[in-house]
């Protein structure tokens, strides 16, 4: 039984998409695949499967970026008074 995820749109798990590819395009393509013995459907799948990982951990890494700003922002770090020289940093005993 499909999942209702919108009125009037039944969501079976999977979808047809319909694409417009120029002949020659598409026979490149298909000879492609089956060197890498798949199809054209799970070349394309497999494309847009990594564009979407990619895509999610790309957001995942700015909005960590993001928190570590904002974190940034927010702390204070107080050292108090320097009490010594560049100089005594380079002593030599």
């Amino acid at each position: 039984m499909p999942l209702a995820l919108n009125p009037g749109f039944p969501y079976y798990g999977c979808m047809n998409v319909t694409l417009t590819l120029e002949d020659d395009l598409v026979k490149k393509v298909r000879r492609i695949a089956a060197e890498r013995e798949t199809t054209l459907t799970g070349m394309v799948r497999d494309y847009l499967e990594n564009t979407a990982a990619s895509e999610t951990a790309s957001g995942r890494r700015r909005r960590e970026r993001a928190a570590l700003e904002r974190s940034f922002e927010t702390i204070e770090f107080r050292i108090g008074k320097r009490t010594w020289k560049r100089a005594d940093l380079h002593v030599r005993a």
